[in-house]
């Protein structure tokens, strides 16, 4: 893939941010169609309330998986280099941050990436989540909650390498991890069949998890391509969220990067798809304990996902992908923290006041 027309055209910089911001457009609108949440995945599977979510959610898991392996099995794609793997890791950090974030999904009645696109929408209970998920996760990257972040994350660390890669530790390789992900798309197969899920939506879950793999082999292209270092990354939704914020904050001059389109490009996908549904709404809290949940949701997400080294997608699908180890223990984690919170204060299945009706 020959990328050095645009790049001589439009400049490095300014192609690794519309490389963002396209790939943003792209997961927003097929995020609004799908009504993509772990968190809603994660409460009927814990609550065996249908199956129609829990299918959305592992039909772009399984996308993101089998075609991440098949774009490194192509040789279009080496992850090697990626944060997830190259970097040490923490595995309390991500067990500790996982089932934080899981705690944080249940109170605030969504995951980060659906507050985006669904602040996008008009729904400013998302808005003012979001803006404090983004706060506290700049505040536990480098401020006043990053001493706290810092200890809990050198409780049990790991070296980067092959220690993170479980293909490598687990000798599957990525034929092994391609097998993974289809028997998890056969599973969400069977499930949207149970629940009888339009086929639209199944396309635009399977959307979501492209939109992933998409963003892996892009900014591995422009990198291997570049005179400039360039990350090898793909979706998450907590480092991005304050990088944008302190972008806002900061004075003009800042340096622009994938995760500087990236967000932009969900909330502007999203509305355009809510605007051609007729789905844009105004919506806000119902009273002061509704807030409260919240913003409460927001801090835990805020500091989990930070602790964690990602958020529902960052670490459940994109770090998933690729088979990293602490993005699998922070999956798990979010899971347990999710179905602990559902139980012990969502003890009846409810509606997502969050997000509209399913299609």
């Amino acid at each position: 893939m020959d990328l050095s027309p645009l790049s001589e055209l439009l400049g490095e910089k300014t192609l690794i941010v519309l490389t963002g911001l396209s790939i943003g457009v792209l997961f927003g609108i097929f995020a609004q169609r799908s009504r993509f949440c772990l968190r809603s995945a994660v409460v009927e599977f814990w609550n065996r309330d249908g199956t129609a979510k829990l299918a959305v959610w592992l039909f772009a898991f399984s996308a993101a998986i089998i075609a991440t392996q098949l774009a490194i099995l192509a040789g279009w794609l080496d992850v090697a280099q990626s944060r997830q793997l190259s970097a040490t890791g923490s595995l309390s950090g991500a067990l500790v941050g996982g089932l934080l974030f899981g705690i944080g999904m249940i109170l605030a009645r969504g995951c980060s990436s659906r507050m985006l696109v669904l602040s996008a929408n008009g729904n400013l209970r998302a808005l003012l989540t979001g803006l404090i998920f983004a706060v506290v996760a700049q505040a536990s990257l480098s401020g006043l909650l990053s001493p706290l972040r810092t200890w809990i994350s050198g409780w049990w660390t790991i070296d980067g390498g092959s220690g993170r890669d479980l293909l490598v530790a687990l000798h599957l390789g990525h034929f092994g991890g391609l097998l993974f992900g289809a028997v998890w798309l056969a599973a969400a197969i069977h499930f949207a069949r149970r629940a009888g899920l339009a086929v639209r939506v199944a396309l635009a879950s399977v959307g979501v998890g492209l939109s992933v793999a998409l963003a892996w082999l892009m900014t591995f292209q422009i990198g291997s391509q570049s005179f400039e270092i360039v990350p090898v990354q793909s979706l998450s939704f907590t480092g991005p969220s304050a990088d944008v914020l302190m972008l806002v904050l900061s004075p003009p001059g800042q340096p622009w990067d994938f995760n500087i389109g990236l967000v932009p490009g969900v909330v502007l996908g999203s509305f355009l798809a809510a605007a051609w549904h007729r789905e844009l709404k105004l919506e806000g809290f119902k009273d002061g304990h509704s807030m409260r949940r919240y913003i409460a949701g927001a801090v835990f997400m805020g500091f989990g996902g930070m602790l964690a080294g990602g958020c529902a997608v960052g670490a459940g699908v994109s770090g998933a992908a690729v088979f990293a180890l602490t993005a699998w223990l922070a999956l798990i984690g979010m899971w347990a923290g999710a179905g602990l919170a559902n139980a012990l204060i969502d003890r009846q299945p409810t509606p997502n006041v969050l997000a509209s009706p399913t299609p």
